[in-house]
């Protein structure tokens, strides 16, 4: 799909190459379904496609940039969190001792800051909170500010190496 790499996320653009009777099969079937998408979303799509590599690169350093940012930020808080490599956002271990909806709810009573629960995206997300880096540094900056204000440390359960 086009949603994290050219920033359409909930476009629903994308597109799929493969086996001609398998594409095939594939047309029937999205073409029971519905009727497609919005002719300008697919134009959008067509010339995020023929962007050059330039984008790209400053695309990746921008969310490079917004994830050093944050883990320095909340390093001073104790916050120990892994370096991910290929994503828009950050995975945090919680807490020993409290569970990621908890945590969650209890950042965002003290705070107002937003902090995805883990496990609503399953079981395997217990135990950490998501935080999204789609905003610019200083958006960010305002929730790190909230956090030390809040006075929000804390030593992480365990520590595991994020791939991808």
């Amino acid at each position: 799909t086009l949603s994290k790499t050219y920033n359409m996320a909930g476009w629903r653009v994308g597109f799929v190459v493969g086996n001609s009777r398998i594409i095939q099969g594939l047309r029937t079937l999205k073409t029971n379904l519905d009727y497609g998408i919005f002719a300008a979303l697919q134009t959008a799509a067509e010339a995020a496609l023929q962007l050059s590599d330039v984008y790209l690169q400053d695309v990746q350093n921008r969310y490079r940039r917004r994830r050093d940012f944050m883990i320095e930020g909340l390093a001073e808080l104790g916050w120990q969190i892994p370096k991910s490599k290929a994503t828009m956002y950050l995975w945090v271990p919680c807490p020993i001792g409290v569970g990621s909806t908890d945590f969650a709810l209890n950042v965002l009573q003290q705070t107002g800051v937003v902090l995805t629960p883990g496990n609503a995206f399953g079981i395997g997300g217990e135990g950490y909170v998501r935080i999204s880096l789609i905003a610019e540094c200083d958006r960010l900056g305002e929730a790190l500010n909230r956090l030390k204000q809040a006075n929000i440390r804390y030593q992480a359960q365990s520590m595991v190496k994020v791939e991808g």
